[in-house]
This record gives structure tokens, sequence and C-alpha cells, in this order.
């Protein structure tokens, strides 16, 4: 007999600044059955989490030794969601590249903390109000988009509700590619996924249709139906 496959092992997390993005990402990791570790400089911050997390601690990010006594190095994953004290969150996330965490995503507040920041390379910067004010935009632009992904290099991904006016069309008929350089990933409808490799699906009111492409032709198609 084959042996039997081990379990995949879930990756470790660490977050470091329990504050409005910080906490709602520790906060779901948890719900979600990983093992996270919170850290966070205020008593309050890591008081409201400690029933929720695997391990709240209080420490400070700029202290590499406070951060191997936490064990830090141990985790996989590593978030430094430090707020507004920029000297705290390059500091921090020196030390926690220096300890050797495998993956580190950081936050950014503005576009020269960004620049910054890049400079440490971690595996990602994030700027968490550009990029919900840029999703934001794009649902309140066109309603019909259900919501908006961004991939990287120029590319994006839209969930797009069919209008009544295209109901009983093919995905064929909106010739995506040709026309609009978009391609159709699939539909949504309901819980059912239904591939449109063929192009020959009916579309029906109310569907979902994910659409890959740049953010220009996105738009433009988008706003044609």
């Amino acid at each position: 007999m084959a042996p039997k496959a081990e379990k995949k092992r879930n990756r470790t997390f660490v977050i470091i600044g329990l504050g409005t993005v910080g906490s709602t990402v520790a906060t779901d990791l948890a719900r979600s059955g990983n093992h996270v570790l919170g850290i966070d400089i205020n008593e309050k911050s890591v008081a409201a989490l400690s029933d929720i997390l695997s391990e709240a601690i209080i420490a400070d990010g700029r202290d590499e030794e406070a951060l191997r006594e936490a064990g830090v190095d141990k985790y996989d994953v590593a978030l430094i969601a430090i707020g507004e004290d920029l000297e705290a969150n390059i500091l921090c996330t020196m030390n926690v590249k220096m300890l050797g965490v495998k993956t580190v995503w950081v936050k950014a507040i503005n576009k020269t903390h960004h620049r910054i920041l890049t400079k440490l390379e971690p595996d990602r910067v994030i700027l968490p109000e550009q990029e919900i004010g840029q999703h934001i935009a794009q649902k309140l632009h066109n309603p019909a988009v259900r919501d908006y992904l961004s991939l990287g290099n120029g590319m994006h991904v839209i969930n797009l509700e069919v209008p009544e006016s295209m109901a009983g069309k093919t995905i064929e008929s909106l010739d995506l590619e040709k026309s609009h350089e978009l391609r159709c990933l699939g539909i949504l409808r309901g819980s059912e996924f239904i591939g449109c490799d063929t192009g020959t699906v009916t579309m029906e009111a109310s569907d979902k249709i994910l659409i890959l492409g740049r953010r220009q032709n996105l738009r433009d198609f988008s706003d044609g139906i």
C-alpha cells in the first residue's frame, strides 16, 4: 500500500501591531483555525485579543531580543502592522527579517513610507487605505461590478453581475478577447461555478462573471453594458 499523504501543515502567523488592520487580520486568521501570535506595545490592545488569538503578548517590535524571546523566529509569516510610528515600523521590519521569518508583509501609511520599506525587501508592502479606496472607487463607478481584485503587473479581475440586457446571451457573443482584450474565467450562478472556456454558456440575469484583464479595458467593457 502506498503511504498516506501527510496532512498539510497550517502556516503560523505573527502579527506585530494590533491596531485596526493588525487586529482584523489576526482575528480573521485565528478564526480560520490558524496559530496566531499577536504582539503590541500597548497593554489594552493585547488584552482585547488575548482570548481570540493563540498567543498575545506585550513587546516592543524595535527590540530584536524581545522578538526573539517571543519566538518570532519560529513563525512562517509575519505582518508588521505598526501604525503611525515610522521608526518603529522600519526597525521592526529589519528585526523580523534578521530573525529569518520566511515571509514578511509590512503595512505602509503613505507612498514615501512605502518606498523606504521596499528597500528592506519584504515580500510585500501594503497600503491598506489606498487599496481599499481603489476597491471602493471601482464599485462606486459601476454598481454592476460586485468585486474587484488587483493581481499585479497591471492585471485585474472583476466580478460583474449580469444585467437583464445580457440575459440569454452567450459568453461568446460578448467577444471579450478580440474586441476588449479580456478573458472570461468563469461564471458564478448561486453556489455553482461554470467554466466558460467554450464560450457557449448562456448567461442568466444575476449571474456573476469573473473577467480578467487590464483596468482600462475592464472599465471600457463594464461601462458599455
